[in-house]
């Protein structure tokens, strides 16, 4: 796992180690704009080899601070360096006030005022080789007005976007890029917007402090960011202070809930049953039935309407079928205690969902222990208050965004409003309520998939930057992953982790295939993922 830090847990940690004696502001300022301006010579070497031309535009707090920073050892270096300053240097917060009069010593500064930057930038188009973004990182909580500011992110994200006209050109964010809420991922602007509608990238480099913020691993970060880089600034916390804390899962943590689970027999790996809907219907549970097959359960049963017995013969082998007609019949074949792990919801039906959940959620969780609830068993228990308040804390939820919204509105309503004041509302946010409201694990999809459970746990599997898989975007993934998740309640994982590392794997087996991909090709990318990692 690696921990992610909202602004005020990385504030809360810088703060604790100054008081403690461990450091001092200003060593923090001179290790951030040393770690910002080695990342720039690391991700571009080019630059590291002469002399050029840079544009540092610094905010009025510690952002501001690192920015004068970066100048000034830009300067050293032999650059050609113009800085502007958003606000005014009385207000500057002492340590950045000393570096902005360090650098007043070495050169000046203009003011960042409406229409400065973009007709200065005009004047000098294509003069530049380095803009630096050191406006407000995670400090900022209000909108990116149609002001200066508002100026100057248009002009970053014209850089970005039309690399044929600004070759030469490369624009570098200090901690987060300005404008884009750190603990969210969401861009701050009016209810209407304020920006251009092109504007979508701000940089070409992100390099954030200490720790990954939570925002960038959130909604469309990843396209504002370009390539994010950790810099170590030397602090020897490692733990967040204050709110629980935000991972986001990495290779180890699913080699860790792997390793041990391959002794036994059949019946000791589990033996989920998947239930599926008439015919015409039960791809989707077959996709199922096979993720949970080559995850490692034991056994796998498709449990599927009597008439359609021989239709899903025709396609499965290895997997074992049961027919359940009803209620009542499920109930008899769940009197085998064998059966550790269902699966309700892959072309099931609604109303064929709504009648074979309350059997499944009727014992509480004692037998059979784990339930996964996907696809039409999702919509079903969001047209009914009573299905809903029966779910227990071994249910694994796995909305996406319009299931998510259907099942719980007030929560989805807050997500979707506008941006307007930082922290802003956040999926971390959303998915931990939902999961507090229902009780149980709930996952989230999307390229950010989050993970909650009721007692405030979060993990985010990010599907971004070097992880990107938008080919996982295809009919019949989601039914796989709840199939993975399946497989890993019947060998004995609990909820989080099942659900943690089902949503890891299923990204790598993405990631693996490559483009082309079709669902029929998740699980049985699985055994080559495993070689992978050693298992």
């Amino acid at each position: 796992m690696t921990e992610l830090l909202t602004a005020a847990q990385m504030r809360a940690i810088e703060a604790a180690a100054i008081a403690s004696g461990e450091v001092t502001g200003l060593e923090l300022m001179e290790r951030a704009g040393r770690g910002v301006v080695q990342a720039v010579f690391a991700e571009w070497p080019e630059l590291a080899l002469g002399s050029f031309r840079a544009v540092v535009l610094c905010g009025p707090g510690g952002n501001g601070g690192d920015g004068f920073v970066v100048a000034r050892l830009l300067k050293e270096w032999g650059w050609e360096v113009e800085v502007f300053l958003y606000g005014t240097p009385e207000r500057m917060p002492p340590d950045a006030r000393v570096n902005y009069e360090r650098w007043v010593g070495m050169g000046e500064v203009q003011p960042l005022e409406p229409g400065t930057i973009h007709q200065y930038w005009a004047e000098n188009v294509t003069c530049y080789r380095l803009w630096v973004d050191a406006l407000f990182g995670t400090g900022l909580t209000r909108p990116a007005a149609d002001d200066a500011l508002g100026q100057v992110l248009r002009v970053m994200s014209e850089i970005v976007w039309a690399p044929s006209l600004h070759p030469n050109e490369r624009v570098v964010a200090v901690d987060v890029p300005s404008g884009l809420c750190a603990d969210s991922g969401r861009f701050l602007q009016e209810p209407k917007g304020i920006l251009h509608e092109d504007v979508y990238a701000l940089a070409h480099l992100t390099v954030t402090f200490h720790r990954k913020k939570v925002g960038l691993s959130l909604a469309d970060a990843s396209l504002y960011c370009g390539t994010v880089v950790i810099a170590d600034i030397g602090l020897k916390t490692t733990r967040s202070i204050g709110d629980e804390a935000v991972r986001e899962l990495t290779l180890s943590t699913a080699i860790a809930s792997m390793i041990g689970k391959s002794s036994g027999h059949k019946y000791t790996h589990g033996h989920a049953l998947i239930l599926s809907g008439p015919s015409g219907h039960g791809g989707a549970a077959r996709l199922a039935a096979r993720g949970a097959l080559r995850i490692g359960a034991g056994l796998v049963t498709v449990g599927c309407p009597p008439d359609v017995v021989s239709e899903n013969a025709a396609q499965l082998n290895a997997i074992m079928l049961r027919p359940v007609g009803d209620a009542a019949a499920l109930s008899e074949v769940l009197q085998d205690t064998r059966i550790n792990a269902l699966c309700l919801g892959p072309g099931l039906g609604v109303e064929r969902a709504a009648e074979l959940i309350p059997v499944t959620l009727a014992s509480r969780g004692l037998h059979p222990p784990y339930v996964v609830l996907d696809a039409d068993a999702l919509t079903a228990l969001s047209r009914d208050p009573l299905l809903f308040a029966q779910l227990h804390k071994n249910c694994v939820l796995t909305p996406h965004a319009g299931e998510f919204a259907r099942l719980f509105p007030y929560i989805a309503a807050k997500l979707a409003a506008p941006a307007t004041t930082g922290p802003a509302y956040s999926k971390v946010d959303a998915t931990r309520e939902a999961a507090k409201r229902a009780g149980c694990v709930v996952l989230f999809k999307g390229p950010d998939t989050v993970i909650a459970d009721p007692s405030g746990r979060c993990a985010i599997n990010s599907a971004h930057y070097d992880r990107a898989a938008p080919w996982l975007a295809t009919a019949g993934s989601g039914d796989v992953l709840a199939g993975f998740i399946t497989g890993l309640l019947a060998r004995g994982f609990a909820p989080m982790q099942a659900a943690e590392t089902a949503a890891w794997l299923h990204v790598e087996c993405a990631r693996s295939f490559g483009p082309g991909l079709i669902a029929e090709d998740l699980p049985e990318e699985l055994p080559k993922v495993f070689r992978t990692l050693g298992l």
